[in-house]
């Protein structure tokens, strides 16, 4: 007998799984909160070198003081990271004039002027990652992502051994001891270690939530519990962008962030533990415990009056099943790449995560040159991800999950490739295009979270779920080092998103099917 019948057996999808479900969705906004932070946390408003004596310069504007101390751009700006050694007043006459000499141009020496009209305080304000230092500001996002790489690895692995509802604690409460100290932060090398620790621990909300869904589920609604968990990490997108525009103060912001996870705590005591996961490890009573409960809740009061009958019998097949197939092995992530077929799906979807990942978290951290403020873009990106969500859950029923997940990643790229030829001065041409990659790019990563926990059998699970995780956080880690690229080429981080995204889109066509099919038990349901 497999989990599913037994399911079936006590109401499939009921009350017990909507309650279930609630509770997941509102553990999941905490994730976007944090995952996007980078883009309130690190913002870099417009700034110049600060000037020394400018009390000497009281009969001018201040528009002049600018123009004979801050060399421009070819698009008439100021240098954000230059200065001039010496006033050149000559440029007063004729601000087309070239300085008198080019000694006369310099890097900021005395610190940096900066435009408080959209954030109070940033840590690129307050430690000065500008100009030399950009790449810390950057890394920032990257330590957090590196976190959540090694927090993936652990969590999938402590979760398979120890259960997903302990790790699921386990998560949240660290998570609320790091993002305080986070915001607490007096230094940059405090603030990259802590940010780092928050990665690992919010690891294990992004890794378990969706499986612990889906073990309490039939295959009729897997895809509906995947799309509804996916519109809350949308809805969490958009509460960001409430939250960092009424608080913009950067410690108070990771405190605003950070605040509801405890809310998660609380309300995380009803959720049980996997039955599924329970029956896999042999602990009968426990799990007959949890399925009676879901029995009465469901109303099926004639399993609710067997307290021995039929259920623990159901339960004990399902062990005994399990034990004979298995011969009580234990498995680790190196079991993901020993049979012919397990180890093919492990490559392609490893490829697939590390695309859509690096192609996603590049897109959400670049919210500017779309004419639209930080805050209103970071909420139309969260906005239009509910549409693509509910896209989604048409296609993956029709279409399938494989030609969903492959067009949807080909379409990002090809969406992200259309922006680098677009002229920068079509701004609502650009903007249009950059909300239909979005909204791609969110439908890939819908599809994948869906499309992996249906993929890998449920002793392997959280295995497989915590290797392609890790492989996601390799990509969001590096999606934030591109924009460095813009050094040697404006548009080569763009080129890397595209040409990545189309690569790994294709690399899914060779993932198997898995529309209408049980939830693979073992390794031999898959091969």
């Amino acid at each position: 007998m497999k989990f599913e019948d037994l399911l079936l057996e006590i109401g499939g999808f009921g009350r017990f799984q909507i309650l279930i479900l609630a509770v997941l969705c509102l553990l999941r906004i905490n994730l976007p909160m944090h995952f996007l932070l980078h883009n309130f946390l690190a913002a870099t408003p417009s700034h110049h070198c600060a000037i020394p004596h400018q009390e000497a310069f009281m009969n001018l504007t201040m528009e002049e003081v600018l123009l004979i101390s801050i060399p421009q751009k070819p698009d008439g700006t100021f240098s954000s990271c230059e200065m001039f050694s010496q006033p050149q007043f000559h440029l007063l006459l004729n601000s087309s004039l070239q300085p008198e000499n080019k000694s006369a141009i310099q890097h900021c020496h005395h610190g940096w002027v900066y435009d408080h009209s959209q954030f109070t305080s940033t840590i690129s304000t307050q430690w000065d990652l500008v100009c030399e230092q950009r790449g810390l500001n950057q890394a920032t996002a990257t330590f957090f992502f590196s976190g959540v790489t090694m927090g993936a690895m652990v969590f999938g692995y402590l979760s398979d051994r120890f259960g997903r509802k302990t790790m699921l604690q386990l998560s949240l409460m660290c998570s609320v001891v790091f993002g305080m100290l986070s915001a607490a932060s007096v230094s940059y090398t405090m603030l990259a270690i802590t940010r780092t620790l928050t990665g690992v621990a919010l690891s294990g909300l992004s890794l378990i939530v969706l499986p612990l869904g889906m073990e309490w589920v039939d295959v009729q609604h897997r895809t509906f519990t995947g799309i509804l968990t996916s519109i809350f990490w949308s809805i969490g997108n958009m509460l960001l962008a409430l939250a960092a525009y009424l608080v913009r103060e950067w410690h108070w912001l990771l405190v605003a962030v950070t605040g509801p996870c405890v809310l998660s705590i609380i309300c995380l005591w009803w959720v049980p533990e996997s039955a599924r996961w329970l029956i896999a490890k042999g602990k009968v009573k426990q799990a007959h415990r949890h399925l009676l409960r879901c029995a009465r809740m469901n109303g099926k009061k004639d399993f609710a009056l067997w307290e021995d009958m039929p259920l623990t019998m159901y339960a004990q097949r399902i062990v005994l099943q399990r034990e004979y197939k298995n011969m009580g092995g234990s498995y680790s992530y190196i079991s993901l790449f020993r049979t012919p077929v397990l180890r093919k799906v492990s490559l392609c979807s490893g490829v697939v995560w590390f695309g859509v990942a690096f192609s996603y978290y590049g897109m959400s951290m670049n919210l500017t040159g779309f004419g639209l403020s930080i805050y209103l873009s970071q909420f139309v990106f969260g906005l239009i991800e509910i549409p693509a969500k509910m896209v989604m859950y048409v296609l993956v029923n029709r279409v399938g999950r494989r030609q969903s997940q492959a067009w949807t990643l080909i379409l990002t790229g090809l969406c992200i490739g259309a922006n680098i030829v677009i002229p920068k001065s079509f701004t609502s041409l650009r903007s249009v295009v950059a909300v239909m990659a979005k909204g791609f790019s969110e439908a890939a990563f819908t599809t994948v979270y869906l499309y992996t926990s249906e993929l890998y059998p449920t002793i392997l699970r959280q295995n497989g779920m915590g290797y392609t995780s890790f492989m996601a956080r390799l990509g969001g880690s590096l999606a934030p080092l591109m924009f460095l690229l813009d050094e040697v080429w404006q548009s080569l981080p763009e080129v890397a998103y595209c040409g990545v995204a189309v690569c790994s889109g294709t690399m899914a066509f060779l993932l198997p099917e898995t529309l209408n099919m049980r939830l693979p038990e073992g390794i031999e349901d898959i091969e």
